[in-house]
């Protein structure tokens, strides 16, 4: 094994490389993407595979003069492929020839996590291996002899704690001198010896010549025999061998006596398995034995207890909901609307006057614009502190657990826990959500998924409701918001129910997950999360809602005959809207302002808050709640917004969801079945909510 000093900054001087790319990978939850974090800051791209919309994930840092750009790889258990993320994962590595990998490995779990690690080795790829989590080790009292694990698996090994940012300078210091010199690791003794000798027969006659893919490459041949050994699909695909090899290796097989009860690829599992577990037993001394209850056995004995579990979820999202619409969020609403509005809105208006500008450009400016974008910029706070509860409930390890406990509701109505994941990125943004669904392995799973999502409250439609709310539910701001998420859960519920006989097929898909340990998260976790969050917020307001609320300001301020209107109901705007109010008049909302208001929603959900600002003319922070009021009730106002919940979402994400449910057909009737239970709902809510009051 190459030896390297990775605290001595000498050791780079001989350095011949200026440019690495360099592979992160390790199972989920190992601190993986958070080392990522803190390597690259604010210097990432979030893309897609080409041909998949599994998450790709690329940043870059300059250090000591190299630029290192970095690939964090999906979070895999293994190389065998089981699922997309694994396939990516060993196509990026086998195909894509980075100079190093970083092996990143949950030192707390390292029986678990170093069987990947094996795998890897196997690639015979520069490769160092990060023990993460150290500091928890440490704090249980648990003693890690690294010197044993670099000798045993002839690879630098490297302790560091990715949430306090420990150990990051040497590891790049080992990352820039390791992949500088092509260090190769040497491979250990795994397997029986029976096994080594089928191996080896194999591997020598790779070496008579094959193809892979139709192409000679330079691939291990070492990891090559093993992948035929274990009867690998992809791989027994991409080889080409001729007839008489494809015998021989076949008869090598046969040599090792299989059990009924398991394969070939379950031989290799457990020899590798055995090798781990001895290796841990001679590196590692546990102050405690594995059977030992800890911290998070504790916590975990409650939040997923078979009657606690629910109840606890329902809290944390009400307490989530209570923080955010409650007294703190409302208060920075209310400032940061007074600001957008009245301050700098006010000192504009003053400006314009003073500069003798046209009563339109004032108009423009003042009732169009600044109504319009500020009115959804004005949310920005409550933004901010939703996503940063999410971001703190996901780094700590409780979504995991969110997970598993819906995993049992979800499998009754055919789908198992692993479709959480992308419901729950539903709360964020409907985009990513229907993307995640790839995650799901049926694709009849996938699809029912998708017609679930959009039932989730994207961020994009709580600007509507702290609106309404802000207005006319002072008293009951967080279970009048609390309802409307969970309204929107049901009618998920209610659609998997009613599609999924015409969509799933087959027995429900197995769920796997690991319950990481619970930790503190990391602040600059925190801020880069809730920054992409607020980033793509106001880079919307300022590109398509300041585009929409523009077309807006022009439609309801000019007639056909492009003469500006001092009455907003002889506009052009007033004129189609006053068509199509009618059909709304059962739902408690047939004005034809309210109409407009959401059909520029599905230009993008905010749009309702800036269009009715502009419609409306609120006039700032008073303004804005006293035409709410005055135009809605109570009961028409809930009904409003369970409309939005429900209906059709924005025309980026039905884009989206084409894309990949690859059927104009069953994207035709999603945009129905929304539409019609958008409208059919909020009629009953109103209509029903009038019969009450009137009885009562």
């Amino acid at each position: 094994m190459a030896t390297f000093t990775p605290t001595k900054e000498e050791n780079l001087r001989s350095v011949k490389s200026k440019n690495l790319k360099v592979a992160l990978v390790g199972n989920p939850n190992c601190g993986k993407t958070t080392l990522f974090n803190q390597l690259t800051g604010s210097n990432q791209h979030v893309g897609n595979w080409p041909g998949v919309t599994v998450e790709k994930k690329e940043g870059f840092l300059e250090f000591k003069n190299i630029t290192i750009n970095i690939l964090d790889l999906p979070g895999i258990y293994s190389l065998s492929p089981y699922s997309s993320e694994e396939i990516i994962t060993r196509t990026c590595l086998l195909e894509d020839d980075p100079d190093l990998i970083i092996n990143i490995v949950d030192a707390t779990v390292l029986e678990r996590n170093l069987y990947l690690t094996t795998q890897l080795l196997e690639l015979q790829k520069p490769m160092i291996v990060a023990f993460n989590m150290t500091d928890i080790v440490e704090k249980k009292g648990d003693v890690i002899d690294y010197s044993k694990f670099r000798r045993e698996l002839n690879v630098p090994i490297i302790p560091i704690s990715a949430n306090k940012g420990n150990g990051i300078k040497e590891l790049l210091y080992l990352t820039i001198g390791y992949a500088d010199k092509k260090g190769k690791p040497i491979v250990s003794k795994i397997y029986e010896d029976k096994i080594e000798t089928v191996i080896s027969k194999i591997e020598n006659e790779l070496k008579l010549g094959f193809s892979f893919n139709g192409v000679k490459r330079k691939i291990n041949l070492r990891w090559l025999a093993i992948k035929l050994f274990e009867n690998d699909e992809l791989i027994l695909r991409k080889v080409n061998l001729s007839r008489s090899q494809k015998e021989k290796i076949r008869l090598y097989k046969s040599i090792i006596p299989i059990p009924d009860n398991m394969d070939s690829q379950m031989i290799i599992a457990d020899q590798r398995y055995k090798y781990i577990y001895k290796l841990c037993k001679n590196a590692v001394k546990r102050k405690h034995p594995l059977e030992h209850i800890t911290l998070t056995d504790k916590i975990d004995r409650i939040v997923t207890n078979k009657f606690l579990a629910v109840p606890i979820f329902v809290l944390i999202m009400i307490l989530t909901f209570y923080i955010t619409f409650g007294p703190i969020g409302s208060f920075f609403r209310m400032q940061f609307e007074f600001f957008i509005k009245d301050i700098l809105g006010g000192n504009i208006s003053n400006l314009l006057t003073n500069l003798g500008a046209a009563e339109w450009t004032k108009s423009l400016i003042i009732g169009g614009i600044i109504e319009g974008v500020g009115s959804v910029i004005s949310f920005l706070p409550q933004v901010m502190i939703l996503f940063t509860l999410l971001s703190i409930l996901e780094d700590s390890g409780y979504m995991a657990r969110a997970a598993f406990i819906t995993d049992k509701l979800l499998r009754k109505v055919g789908l198992s826990g692993r479709a959480f994941v992308p419901l729950l990125m539903g709360f964020g943004c409907t985009v990513p959500a229907v993307l995640g669904t790839r995650i799901l392995e049926k694709e009849e799973d996938k699809k029912l998924t998708i017609l679930m999502i959009p039932f989730m409250s994207c961020s994009a439609k709580m600007p509507v409701y702290a609106m309404f709310i802000a207005a006319l539910f002072k008293e009951h701001q967080v279970l009048v918001i609390s309802s409307i998420y969970l309204l929107g859960i049901l009618m998920a519920i209610l659609t998997a129910a009613i599609f999924k006989k015409p969509v799933l097929k087959g027995n429900t898909a197995s769920f796997l997950m690991e319950l990481p340990e619970y930790r503190f998260p990391s602040f600059k976790n925190l801020c880069i999360h809730v920054g992409e969050r607020v980033k793509d917020f106001v880079v919307k307001a300022g590109t398509i809602l300041l585009a929409a609320t523009i077309v807006i300001w022009f439609l309801q301020s000019f007639n056909l005959n492009l003469q500006m209107v001092p009455d907003r109901k002889d506009s052009i705007l007033a004129s189609f809207g006053m068509t199509i109010a009618p059909m709304f008049s059962l739902c408690g909302f047939g004005d034809w302002r309210a109409t407009v208001s959401l059909l520029s929603g599905l230009i993008a959900k905010e749009s309702v808050v800036s269009t009715m600002a502009v419609l409306y003319g609120t006039g700032g922070l008073v303004g804005t709640s006293q035409v709410i009021m005055d135009q809605f009730s109570i009961i028409s106002a809930y009904a409003f917004m369970v409309f939005v919940l429900l209906y059709t979402p924005c025309v980026a994400a039905l884009s989206t969801i084409y894309k990949e449910l690859k059927s104009f057909k069953w994207t035709a009737i999603a945009v129905a079945y929304q539409l019609t239970l958008a409208w059919t709902v909020s009629a009953i809510v109103y209509q029903v909510g009038i019969f009450v009051y009137n009885v009562i």
